[in-house]
């Protein structure tokens, strides 16, 4: 039996967060191999090599989740990745005071819209969709809203997953760890102090994308449904005692 080329990736894809983090890792990634990228974020469009297209738009509020899929109306893609996310405490006085809305908007409901609006055109045996979810999606003390949402955001994949099965489509999460990037410097976060994981270091964007990577080829065509925690060991073990420096570029999903 000869197994399947891990190599073989959807030509056109839809990543969401596409303009920092994990986000963009997986937009340089797709890109490298060769496969065209539509990126969505809040931010205005990275500097990226050619394949790239970007929409700006804000899917942690449910008019702009609208928005966003107006643009993307009539288009078709072969995956969607979403990537976009934010970390609150239920302390934030935002937060609070929206009783987690953007949180739910975000992580549950733009992915479940944008599933809605781009399975139907996906090709048979073909699609992909990859979500990112967070360890703390099993409960995080001061976290509830967050941790909720991030539930939510697996929940959807099972049910988007049974939804599409028949049709070859696979529907996946991936539930990281504490990850290296920018969003800890963000004031909204101060509250949110992250520790290294067992293993001794903070996990790379690029090590989460390389799963990405993984679960939108044709060898992954049996997994669909699933979670896949990418945590650095913190599954196993409590978080080293070691403690990063406030103000480093990390951040925990």
């Amino acid at each position: 039996m000869q197994l399947p080329s891990a190599t073989t990736l959807p030509r056109k894809v839809v990543v969401t967060g596409s303009a920092s983090g994990i986000g963009l890792a997986v937009t340089a990634s797709l890109l490298e191999a060769e496969a065209g990228v539509v990126g969505i974020d809040i931010a205005g469009s990275p500097d990226l090599t050619s394949g790239y297209e970007h929409i700006r738009g804000d899917l942690s509020t449910f008019d702009g989740i609208a928005a966003v899929m107006a643009e993307l109306r009539g288009r078709r893609c072969d995956a969607l990745v979403h990537c976009a996310g934010i970390m609150r405490t239920d302390a934030n006085a935002d937060i609070a005071q929206s009783m987690g809305e953007a949180l739910w908007a975000l992580h549950v409901v733009a992915p479940q819209r944008l599933c809605e609006l781009l399975l139907p055109t996906m090709p048979d045996r073909v699609g992909r969709v990859v979500v990112l979810s967070s360890r703390a999606s099993a409960g995080r003390a001061g976290r509830a809203l967050y941790a909720a949402s991030k539930g939510g955001s697996e929940a959807l994949v099972r049910s988007m997953a049974l939804t599409v099965m028949a049709r070859g489509i696979t529907v996946n999460a991936i539930a990281p760890g504490p990850v290296r990037t920018a969003q800890t410097t963000d004031p909204n976060r101060a509250d949110a102090a992250v520790a290294l994981p067992p293993m001794g270091r903070l996990i790379v964007p690029q090590e989460i994308a390389a799963t990405v990577l993984f679960l939108l080829s044709d060898a992954a065509g049996a997994i669909t449904g699933q979670t896949l925690v990418q945590c650095g060991g913190l599954s196993l073990a409590p978080p080293s005692t070691a403690t990063p420096q406030r103000g480093a570029d990390h951040e925990t999903l």
